[in-house]
């Protein structure tokens, strides 16, 4: 892609995040996410092959949708209510199209099923934005509206999420599709916890976004779009790949690694509002992602392909490792024993 176009799409990208995140105002909010959709969709399509288009297509179909819900949303608390103001949404009805309309922006259970196909489609770095940049502006204005939404919507849709991530991620052998259910999953915990502690959903996010894209950035290092490919890079950079092991068990969330701090917090913060049963039933479907996780640590660094023969291997590189892989891995990996400060930060 020529790099002055690039450079427009990405700066375009940036200035919709802002607007959303910054507007008070629906109809500002509406614009920016329709400016983040635009700018995606190239991204997306760049490498016009048949699948990134039909990628790019299903992705405008549903965002369009779900923008068009969110102005319907709005308008209809306007017409009943006279308040345009983000945080002023009082109307029921309205409250449950706009539920509906940021779970489908954001790929949330039952609203789920176009985000595996166009992380698919799509380029890994293209994957990496979708799966954090453009999930930031819907959780922020579910931030802004979290005391009005429906607690036990939220929680069935959380629940779901968590569920269904982990289920149907068993079976993967792309890495873009498996990391697709793993954003599922994790969006399960940041919605089960929006109503009662709003700012640790924003923590979640920005610890999986920093998880996320140590993971994506290293798939991206070393070339890998599937798990059989997967298992031959050992041969390429091997401490990357040691390194990609704990970076995936921090994803799915085991102690003493970052990835466990949101879950921690989360399960204590739903034990302190009487909902144990909840956080128990989360906590077990959690398990099912971890299966995957494990699946992909095993591919990367502890097996070797079962015919060796019909693997191409691939030479080491002494190439020197991106900066940002190092920086995102090392956040991955440390921040639980300073998790007082995070949290006192928040």
């Amino acid at each position: 892609m020529n790099p002055q176009a690039k450079l427009i799409f990405t700066t375009s990208l940036i200035l919709g995040t802002t607007i959303t995140i910054s507007s008070n105002h629906w109809i500002m909010a509406w614009t920016g996410l329709e400016i983040n959709t635009l700018a995606i969709l190239p991204l997306i399509s760049k490498s016009h092959h048949p699948r990134a288009i039909e990628a790019a297509t299903k992705y405008f179909l549903v965002q369009a949708a779900a923008s068009t819900l969110v102005l319907f949303s709005s308008m209809t608390n306007a017409w009943f209510t006279g308040q345009w103001d983000i945080t002023q949404l009082t109307h029921p009805v309205s409250c449950l199209i706009l539920t509906a309309a940021i779970s489908m922006k954001l790929g949330l259970a039952p609203f789920h099923f176009w985000f595996p196909e166009v992380l698919q489609g799509s380029p890994l770095m293209t994957g990496l934005l979708l799966s954090t940049i453009m999930k930031f502006p819907p959780i922020t204005l579910l931030y802004m509206t979290s005391p009005s939404l429906n607690p036990t919507l939220l929680a069935i849709m959380a629940i779901l999420s968590v569920a269904m991530g982990g289920w149907m991620g068993l079976n993967q052998t792309q890495t873009r599709k498996i990391m697709a259910f793993s954003s599922i999953s994790h969006l399960g915990w940041m919605t089960i916890i929006i109503i009662y502690n709003p700012k640790l959903t924003l923590l979640n996010f920005y610890l999986y976004t920093i998880m996320t894209a140590a993971v994506f950035i290293t798939l991206n290092s070393i070339k890998v779009l599937n798990l059989s490919t997967l298992m031959t890079t050992w041969t390429k950079t091997p401490p990357l790949n040691a390194i990609l092991l704990l970076t995936l068990l921090s994803l799915a969330g085991l102690p003493p690694l970052t990835g466990f701090l949101p879950k921690w917090l989360i399960i204590q913060e739903l034990t302190k509002q009487e909902m144990a049963p909840t956080a128990v039933i989360i906590s077990l479907l959690s398990l099912l992602s971890l299966f995957f996780y494990l699946r992909l640590a095993y591919c990367a660094t502890i097996t070797l392909p079962p015919h060796t023969t019909n693997h191409m291997k691939q030479w080491h590189t002494n190439k020197p490792v991106n900066t940002s892989v190092a920086v995102l891995t090392t956040l991955s990996l440390v921040l639980l024993p300073i998790s007082p400060m995070i949290t006192a930060m928040v």
